[in-house]
């Protein structure tokens, strides 16, 4: 999918602004004698936007909004270097507001339901998001934020929460906690809407399958809005994003330049109507694709697929790029093993090591699952890994984001 002319008169306007309010970016285009684009091909020779370059801006350098209508900032929630700030007008909090309902009427879900919230608020946008778009629904929120399950579980039942909003690690535990409370039969959730981190398949189903809940994968990062810039349908697992508020591009991570629609690439995200920090040809390090074709749904809007992972989740070990995708497709295969599974990378005598960590059910003999684990990972990736079968619930779970990757070569 191709920019079209009604996008492209929208980044000239907003090329206009940046260029006008002489912000850290609209000074990099300026300099770069970049006043406006006329062609797809123009577009396409427009320079990136990185992370680095946003931090350089720090703290308000990609303000392009006169300050008197910023109305919020809102921070990535990287942990390393400087954060990126990115300051909304009342306009771009509104436009997120209605992004982020359309995203639950997606999800079928109506002012009767219940949105239980549980990411964090704050500088980050994920609590304040859900919550945005929940009151622009006119559903009810409660807005429980992050940690204490105790009382995430009884508000959970004396609310008669119908939808839960989290992050895939985060409902796991939940369930888990409210399967080992046997309290099933008091929980109300229908739907969950689950955001913030990658999850495979093996996750999603057993989620799915012990909260009996439909589930949906909510796209979308604090530079660009924050979550509900995306999701996907119930006709199956590609989300479909607004391209009346953004422009999605798929490029190939080495070349740089777009791939047909289909191909795997890195997710590229131009903002059209964006005041506080517009931004163009946003690397974002995602990997997806473009899903061609219309959705049996029946929305017009255009589709990626589920996340596939992130250009910086590569790991090199003994010379091999490896991805923990490859590592959960190999996992798939042996449904003795749980969701749950670490990588720890280390530098031993020389040469690099792999262990892999994963759980299973006391039912199966460890050493067995583990010599086959370890051959199949073999046939994946070229090397033998040293694979550590442990039980059901050993691995940490987390009420944010799981680490599933601890490189110690480098502590």
């Amino acid at each position: 999918m191709r920019i079209n002319e009604t996008q492209l008169a929208q980044v000239n306007d907003r090329i206009d602004a940046l260029v006008s309010a002489g912000s850290f970016y609209g000074k990099k285009l300026k300099e770069a004698g970049i006043t406006g684009v006329h062609s797809v091909e123009e577009f396409e020779s427009l320079p990136f936007s990185e992370k680095a370059d946003l931090r350089d801006a720090y703290p308000l350098g990609l303000m392009t909004a006169p300050e008197e209508e910023i109305v919020r900032i809102h921070s990535s929630s990287g942990t390393t270097g400087l954060p990126v700030i990115i300051p909304y007008t009342q306009k771009d909090v509104d436009d997120w507001a209605t992004q982020f309902a359309r995203c639950y009427e997606m999800a079928g879900i109506t002012k009767k339901d219940r949105i239980h919230i549980t990411p964090g608020y704050g500088l980050w946008t994920a609590g304040i998001g859900f919550q945005l778009g929940c009151e622009k629904l006119g559903a009810m929120a409660i807005p429980m934020g992050p940690g204490n399950t105790e009382k995430q579980l009884q508000m959970m039942m004396d609310m008669k929460s119908t939808v839960l909003c989290s992050t895939s690690s985060y409902a796991l535990l939940l369930a888990e906690e409210i399967e080992k409370r046997g309290i099933r039969d008091k929980i109300h959730l229908k739907k969950g809407v689950i955001g913030s981190e990658r999850w495979g398949e093996t996750m999603r189903r057993r989620i799915h399958d012990e909260l009996g809940i439909e589930l949906y994968d909510i796209y979308g990062l604090t530079e660009i809005y924050g979550p509900g810039i995306g999701i996907n349908c119930d006709k199956g697992t590609a989300m479909h994003y607004w391209d009346d508020y953004i422009y999605l591009e798929i490029i190939d991570p080495e070349t740089l330049k777009p791939v047909p629609d289909g191909e795997l690439g890195e997710i590229v995200i131009t903002t059209l109507v964006k005041e506080g920090a517009p931004l163009i040809r946003y690397r974002t390090h995602d990997l997806s694709r473009i899903v061609p074709g219309e959705c049996p749904c029946g929305c017009k809007f255009p589709r990626i697929d589920v996340i596939m992972g992130r250009t910086d989740d590569m790991m090199k070990i003994k010379g091999v790029n490896v991805f923990p995708s490859q590592i959960e497709e190999v996992l798939r295969d042996f449904p003795e093993t749980s969701s749950e599974y670490q990588i720890r990378i280390s530098h031993l005598d020389g040469k690099d090591t792999m262990r892999l960590y994963v759980e299973t059910n006391g039912s199966v003999d460890f050493r067995d699952l583990s010599e086959r684990i370890a051959v199949k990972v073999k046939s994946k990736i070229g090397f033998t890994p040293i694979v550590k079968v442990v039980e059901l619930g050993v691995l940490p779970r987390s009420e944010k984001k799981t680490k599933r990757v601890i490189d110690e070569r480098y502590n």
